[in-house]
């Protein structure tokens, strides 16, 4: 995800910080996996493993509370998952509030870590070679992007996935033919 975070153009957001976030995410997912909701697990499980993994990663090898790295990492870990910061909430995906010209606010969802599901469930999709179709993944994330830029992203993922699924005369759809 911080590659990702890294391609934003977005000049409202600090990328640097999006792709810092990012990569501390993606430490607790090192450790727990990308548990995605067909996993049968509750986000209070979700939440608590990876807390435990980040825990363990910051007691275990970086010298816990008396470590500035350890310390660090934690404070970055806890804006990301307190959502304290646009950037956190743009890597993590809530719902936040910007300006939009003139004078009125607009609510907007913005979500790498959605997109970065449906990028990796294409992956999956070309590597088993047309014979599993994984747009359950699809339809549960790229309707909620909201990010501008991001939903062209996902746009342009869409369009590449149906040429693969054009490619084997199939849709591509759940149940598709």
């Amino acid at each position: 995800m911080s590659i990702l975070a890294l391609c934003l153009e977005d000049k409202e957001i600090n990328v640097m910080r999006c792709a810092l976030l990012a990569a501390i995410h993606d430490l607790a997912e090192a450790r727990v996996g990308d548990i995605a909701p067909s996993d049968g697990i509750s986000k209070e499980d979700k939440k608590a493993l990876e807390a435990s993994a980040m825990n363990n990663f910051t007691e275990s090898m970086l010298g816990g509370s008396q470590s500035v790295v350890s310390t660090r990492i934690m404070d970055l870990w806890q804006e990301y998952e307190l959502q304290e910061s646009a950037e956190a909430r743009l890597v993590k995906g809530a719902t936040i509030w910007f300006f939009e010209y003139p004078t009125s606010f607009k609510q907007s969802p913005i979500d790498l870590d959605l997109f970065e599901m449906a990028l990796q469930a294409m992956e999956y999709e070309k590597r088993g070679g047309g014979e599993k179709c994984l747009s359950t993944f699809f339809e549960s994330s790229i309707p909620r992007i909201r990010h501008t830029e991001v939903k062209r992203w996902a746009e342009s993922l869409l369009e590449e996935r149906k040429s693969f699924w054009d490619g084997f005369g199939k849709d591509g759809s759940v149940g598709g033919s």
